[in-house]
């Protein structure tokens, strides 16, 4: 099962936990409330999963590639960890599916906080269209992910500040509405 938990100011190695001291954890429904969903699959399956295969019938999910994040097998990779890790926002949802290895997605509360979500081999995130997140590998410093899209990939990234797309105020508003 998946773990999240609010994280710690510090500004070291990216890729370390970053618990607060005590933890302060976060539930599935806490990342629900934020529009994070998150599912469990067979990763030793996925070509044959009847499962992913509903899941991309039932959501649109037409394109898929895989990637993976290592440095013997992503071309300029120090720079695209750096990318990755900058805070960012979507025009589309953001769906990812660990097939092997692990790392961290970390998304902003409505308190502007940073959550640190553990995600190992099995694990589903979607990430909704206009939240604050970015990603690092964690200390094993590999992952190979299945990335979904609705129709054609787009990969732009809009980094911090991008208040002003209508996916960050359609996400401020779903926000607002979830705290009703």
């Amino acid at each position: 099962m998946v773990e999240a938990w609010y994280m710690d100011d510090s500004q070291e190695d990216q890729r370390a936990p970053h618990r607060l001291q005590p933890n302060r954890a976060v539930s599935l429904e806490q990342l629900r409330n934020l529009g994070v969903a998150y599912r469990k699959l067979d990763a030793d399956n996925y070509e044959t999963d009847p499962c992913l295969k509903e899941i991309r019938r039932a959501e649109n999910y037409s394109w898929m590639d895989i990637i993976t994040i290592h440095k013997d097998k992503l071309p300029n990779y120090e720079e695209k960890i750096k990318t990755f890790y900058e805070e960012h926002l979507h025009l589309d949802d953001e769906i990812r599916y660990i097939l092997d290895g692990s790392g961290y997605f970390d998304v902003r509360d409505k308190d502007d906080k940073w959550i640190r979500i553990s995600m190992e081999k099995g694990d589903m995130i979607t990430l909704p269209a206009g939240i604050y997140h970015r990603f690092t590998l964690d200390e094993n410093n590999y992952v190979k992910a299945m990335r979904l899209f609705v129709g054609e990939p787009i990969w732009t990234a809009y980094n911090r500040p991008a208040d002003d797309f209508p996916a960050r105020k359609q996400y401020m508003k779903f926000l607002a509405e979830e705290a009703h």
